[in-house]
């Protein structure tokens, strides 16, 4: 499925940081608010066990068992308080920001940083502000949207009978709502057993802040962990919301590190091998910062971020297609040549229409290629599972 992460937050929090650490693109950083003009995009990865750590061979798509299934991450320009109304950079980072089916928020832990991104000493700002900030950015952003025609359209729903949901969920589809997003928030709201011409702003608003929680569900990344006061780290991790603590610059020089061929490191591992005997004193220094780092917080936590957001926040799976079911490989002998990743819950029909609308549409069975079973078209998929699908010929 296409899928893309969103990176949020307030200018100089640490995004382009983060963003460059999880995908090696080329993008600018520095310590001033604004860096990020237009949208970066990139592709990272999530990281999985492989199943070829069954198999005699490995299949060549992983490292040592660890297999990184691409998805598209998008880090936005930052955002400041009224956004919405366009201040800073507003109507672009909303504008963009639509694109995403989950978010990640960016938050500068150490409070070296005010509500616009300007520096400060560290621990002279308050973060929580920034997480009450973002929320409330993005509900007015859609409170914005829905009051624009909200007399119109209350009227024409009354006049002619329409269906509530579709003409929310037709009113907001350029901020990525859907109807089965409107049903969840009506529901959470108790609006749905108001009248609709009987609402208030206050209704409208709170009715935007579920559909902001139901839509864009968001994981916050504590970055600069590493020289955030104890107490900001604590006061985050309190909150009713998935938190994790991070240190984007590590991560960007780890990965730089590997990609110099100086050590051995795979996104998401507790300590790396240094292979280049030849580092000067500095280059040695530094990376015993690092894997001091490493063994003090258990990573970096940059891909705990991207895996989380991804299989807890989106509850997605992977699945391999194979066209063997014994050698679990594609027609040219390719082991376990493709990952899918999939929404809980789907079935082996939605897995071939994935592969190709051709192959959904000529479905017959599939065969669990570990059990070697045939599985029928509404059979729902596990996570890991390797797949075959037969399907009628054209």
């Amino acid at each position: 499925m296409s899928m893309t992460i969103g990176l949020a937050g307030k200018p100089n929090a640490g995004k382009s940081t983060f963003f460059k650490a999880s995908t090696m693109a080329d993008v600018d950083i520095a310590n001033y608010p604004f860096t990020t003009i237009n949208a970066n995009h990139g592709v990272s990865y999530v990281r999985v066990d492989c199943p070829c750590k069954e198999k005699e061979k490995e299949c060549g798509k992983c490292t040592d068992g660890i297999r990184l299934v691409p998805i598209d991450i998008i880090d936005v320009a930052g955002l400041v308080p009224d956004a919405h109304k366009g201040k800073g950079l507003g109507n672009t980072f909303l504008d963009e920001l639509r694109q995403a089916q989950a978010i990640i928020h960016v938050i500068d832990a150490s409070g070296g940083t005010d509500e616009e991104g300007n520096p400060l000493a560290v621990g002279a700002h308050d973060p929580l502000e920034d997480v009450t900030f973002l929320n409330r950015e993005i509900t007015m952003w859609l409170y914005g949207i829905l009051e624009r025609n909200w007399f119109k359209l209350s009227r024409k729903i009354q006049a002619e009978g329409l269906k509530l949901e579709l003409v929310l969920a037709d009113q907001l589809a350029g901020a990525g709502i859907t109807e089965s997003h409107v049903n969840a928030a009506l529901i959470e709201t108790g609006l749905v057993r108001v009248e609709h011409v009987k609402w208030t702003e206050a209704d409208m608003i709170r009715l935007c802040e579920a559909l902001e929680r139901i839509s864009k569900p968001m994981l916050i990344a504590a970055n600069k962990a590493d020289i955030a006061p104890p107490e900001n780290l604590k006061k985050l991790k309190q909150l009713k919301k998935r938190v994790v603590s991070t240190s984007a610059a590590a991560e960007l020089a780890l990965r730089a590190a590997a990609k110099s061929g100086a050590i051995r490191y795979t996104p998401g591992d507790k300590k790396f091998e240094i292979l280049d005997a030849n580092l000067n004193a500095k280059q040695e220094k530094g990376l015993e910062a690092l894997q001091k780092l490493l063994e003090t917080k258990g990573g970096t936590g940059v891909q705990e971020c991207i895996n989380r957001t991804v299989f807890e926040l989106l509850d997605l799976i992977v699945v391999y297609p194979v066209e063997d079911e014994g050698k679990w490989t594609d027609k040219n002998g390719n082991m376990l040549p493709d990952a899918h990743l999939m929404k809980r819950g789907s079935t082996c029909r939605e897995l071939a229409y994935q592969i190709h609308s051709d192959i959904g549409d000529r479905f017959l069975y599939a065969v669990d290629a570990r059990t070697r079973l045939r599985l029928g078209e509404k059979h729902e998929l596990k996570d890991g599972d390797v797949i075959k699908i037969v399907s009628t010929a054209k």
